[in-house]
């Protein structure tokens, strides 16, 4: 069927992502989690983001989930990442987090977590989508089917364990978070200030309309606007659900998920806690990046664009940290997924630890001048398997040399073809991602 994602199911609410199809995959993830779990009656911790339309959809989750025969926990309005730590801290067997993410109000989207708040695996995600088609053969009646109750102590449980995780206090430390009308309005300004931090929020009022409506980790203007105006020490920008971070120094310039990825892994190779002083990253990293980790004695792990494949790879080789350039870090000691705040909290502590700006922090980074073009295509396959491409990037590499770097990678939800060059100057990626673009397009 392909409902699963990337990242979970998404659509547009109450559109292809109805009420229905969220009950059906409900009941199916207990059916099947279940089945790969001991015998017992299952829990499920159940939490969202603010939009309208989750308190629909959360309805319908729960009725999916209890006619399964799953008692449910519901947590409220809480970041994604505070699910999966809940769906472990309660000993649950699944937890599901109603939220897009990043995308717009209109959408939405159900996540799925296992046992230990673990994403699920690509073969699971498919037993579900076959368990949808099919449906239930029987369900459960009577005193077997679910229960409903609603946590009493979830906002103080990962507001504890968010603190404990924090190397330094915040003390002194003045910063404007920008919680993007989303799920960290609540909890990441208190959690800020229980580390010590002077804390300005904004975008903090979600009406369950406004969600990552022109604020947020994918629109800094505001933010940039609010740490000038203040004075602030930086700026700390999530998206709608809080799994990911991006930041401003004090002079408003962005700091990306690149550059706070090496803040982090530097300071925990310092503190001798980097495994295999080792950290995992994408093919989109920027060169400067890899430039960094090199000359600090760090090996970088490079896998496909994907938290999932950023988890899978730290787990595999038994890692400690990992991310995206678009601000999604993994700190596998105290988190199973991206977490937002945990990551503000790392770079925060750094700073307090060093007395260094985070512009001082993040000029590690080098960032190569980078163009990425999206070039529509007919079939994706045709492309990854023409000559004529390949002997064009054979060419601009030859150009680059070590100054930079060619990626072409297919698009893994549109029949796009991404073309993104690394050069000395942004000029020259223009022109070489022009030309590559040009003959994808024709090819």
């Amino acid at each position: 069927m392909g409902l699963f994602g990337t990242d979970g199911v998404r659509g547009l609410a109450n559109g292809d992502l109805s009420p229905e199809l969220a009950m059906a995959v409900a009941g199916a993830a207990v059916r099947v989690l279940v089945a790969h779990s001991a015998a017992h009656r299952p829990v499920a911790v159940v939490g969202r983001d603010p939009r309208a339309s989750g308190e629909m959809l959360e309805a319908a989750v729960v009725a999916g989930l209890t006619s399964a025969g799953a008692d449910v926990l519901l947590v409220g309005v809480l970041p994604t990442p505070a699910v999966a730590f809940l769906t472990a801290s309660y000993g649950a067997d699944l937890g599901v987090v109603l939220s897009a993410s990043h995308n717009p109000m209109p959408d939405n989207g159900i996540k799925l977590f296992a046992a230990g708040g673990q994403k699920l695996p690509d073969e699971i995600e498919h037993e579900i989508e076959a368990e949808v088609e099919t449906g239930p053969l029987t369900r459960p009646i009577g005193a077997l089917i679910g229960r409903l109750r609603n946590s009493d102590d979830a906002v103080e449980r990962y507001g504890a364990h968010l603190l404990g995780a924090v190397p330094a206090r915040l003390d002194g430390l003045q910063v404007v978070v920008d919680c993007a009308h989303g799920a960290a309005s609540f909890v990441a300004p208190e959690i800020y200030r229980g580390a010590g931090a002077q804390v300005t929020a904004i975008a903090a009022d979600p009406d369950g309309l406004n969600i990552n409506d022109g604020v947020g980790s994918t629109h800094l203007d505001g933010l940039i606007a609010a740490v000038r105006a203040s004075g602030a020490d930086l700026g700390i920008a999530h998206d709608g659900d809080a799994d990911r971070c991006l930041a401003v120094d004090a002079s408003g310039a962005i700091v990306d998920g690149d550059q706070l990825l090496a803040v982090c892994a530097l300071a925990m190779h310092e503190r001798g806690r980097l495994r295999q002083d080792t950290v995992v990253a994408t093919v989109m990293s920027n060169l400067g990046f890899h430039h960094a980790m090199r000359k600090a004695g760090v090996q970088v792990l490079t896998t496909a664009v994907g938290d999932r494949y950023v988890l899978e790879a730290l787990r595999a080789h038994d890692l400690a940290l990992g991310g995206e350039q678009s601000g999604h870090l993994v700190f596998t000691d105290a988190a199973t997924t991206g977490d937002g705040l945990l990551t503000a909290l790392h770079v925060m502590a750094r700073m307090c630890d060093t007395g260094s700006s985070l512009a001082e922090l993040a000029a590690v980074v080098q960032r190569l001048p980078q163009t990425l073009v999206n070039v529509p295509v007919s079939d994706r396959a045709t492309v990854a398997a023409s000559s004529a491409v390949a002997d064009a990037v054979a060419d601009a590499e030859v150009v680059l040399g070590d100054s930079g770097r060619v990626l072409l990678r297919p698009s893994g939800t549109e029949q796009l073809v991404r073309v993104m060059v690394e050069a000395g100057t942004q000029d020259q990626a223009d022109s070489i991602a022009g030309d590559l673009a040009k003959v994808v397009a024709a090819v």
